[in-house]
């Protein structure tokens, strides 16, 4: 029996952030920089730029990792499957931009982790079944338990970006939405 490289974008992503991690542990947390949206952007700062999608590779530390893949270890290879590995590597990519966009638009806060991309799998693959003209009773239910959770949430205080769980969530039901009236085609 031979181990297989089955899901290249989502064991490659995972990797690559357990080495940023690593890496932000043995220089204390300076190379973390380079992984987290700030609540003020330059628009002069090409750093800046490359953070608003960086951010869902960096990680606070190990438990916040292990939190985030423990779904995208469950979840990215069924949906790199369903949909191919560039267009889950676009759709990852699309919800890190605009969760980090809307981060600096609307929020005080800073933004670091894969969470939107977390809610992103959990509300496309609640979708795989979705046919046309049908929505699947499963992702009415995700959208209750886990973004009706998350917006309840976002009034109270931690160090949760409640807003990055819920814009990944919408770019995930958008993704499905788009992906499902193809019937089963790759997007």
């Amino acid at each position: 029996m031979n181990l297989q490289y089955n899901a290249p974008v989502t064991l490659t992503y995972t990797f690559v952030c357990c080495a940023i991690l690593a890496i932000s542990t043995i220089t204390a947390g300076t190379f973390m920089t380079l992984f987290t949206v700030y609540p003020t952007m330059s628009l002069t700062n090409p750093v800046d730029y490359f953070r608003l999608f960086s951010h869902a590779m960096g990680h606070g530390d190990w438990n916040h990792l292990l939190s985030n893949f423990t779904f995208i270890l469950l979840l990215g290879p069924m949906l790199e499957e369903k949909y191919g590995s560039s267009n889950l590597l676009t759709m990852m990519f699309l919800t890190a931009l605009v969760t980090g966009i809307l981060n600096v638009l609307l929020f005080s806060n800073g933004l670091l982790g894969a969470s939107g991309v977390v809610f992103m799998m959990i509300l496309l693959s609640s979708m795989t079944n979705l046919r046309q003209g049908k929505v699947p009773l499963t992702f009415v239910l995700v959208v209750v338990l886990f973004l009706g959770k998350e917006a309840l949430n976002i009034f109270t205080t931690n160090n949760v970006s409640e807003a990055a769980h819920i814009i990944g969530g919408i770019c995930g039901a958008v993704f499905g939405f788009m992906g499902g009236s193809a019937e089963g085609k790759k997007v």
